[in-house]
């Protein structure tokens, strides 16, 4: 039953969300397109979701169109440790996107895959389906809930902390929601 709430409230709150928000969804599009005329105004990107299911993230485009080529000459100013990429000052933001990430405004569009049923308001962040594949056995158990837009970890230091302790903190969330 616990599941059945936790599923009802992440509709009743995204789908209001998305009515507060939908102002907002008209004028991002626009500074995207005026900052950076070339590539979607969304990026969709795959991730594994509960129980291994993969399904297509939303959020604003925040970088340039060709920002997956680029990473490839990035990484070795990866400042985090374990399987995942993450710069502080990434070249590949754009200004608009900058505004965008501060404010987390570029996971709005996340309200529609909570209120499709691939994620859940509050859980373990979606991963990457490369960093999956390189996870230690103790760390797919944070697949074993659905993923969410926030959890323990954004609020705990973010980039900030080792990635060890990013996952304990999912697991942390997991056993005791």
């Amino acid at each position: 039953w616990k599941l059945i709430f936790k599923r009802g409230i992440d509709i009743i709150i995204s789908s209001a969300a998305l009515i507060v928000a939908l102002p907002v969804f008209i004028v991002i599009p626009i500074l995207i397109k005026l900052d950076s005329s070339r590539g979607t105004v969304f990026f969709r990107q795959k991730r594994v979701g509960y129980n291994m299911r993969r399904f297509t993230l939303l959020k604003f485009r925040t970088m340039v169109e060709n920002a997956a080529q680029l990473k490839s000459e990035l990484q070795s100013a990866n400042e985090v440790d374990g399987p995942v990429f993450k710069i502080k000052n990434d070249p590949r933001i754009t200004r608009v996107g900058r505004l965008l990430r501060r404010y987390s405004l570029d996971e709005l569009p996340q309200l529609l895959n909570v209120l499709k049923g691939d994620m859940s308001l509050v859980g373990p962040r979606p991963p990457l389906v490369a960093e999956v594949n390189e996870y230690e056995w103790w760390q797919r158990r944070r697949l074993s809930m659905k993923p969410g837009i926030t959890c323990f970890w954004q609020v705990s230091g973010r980039n900030k902390l080792s990635f060890a302790d990013w996952m304990a903190l999912d697991l942390k969330y997991i056993d005791n929601w």
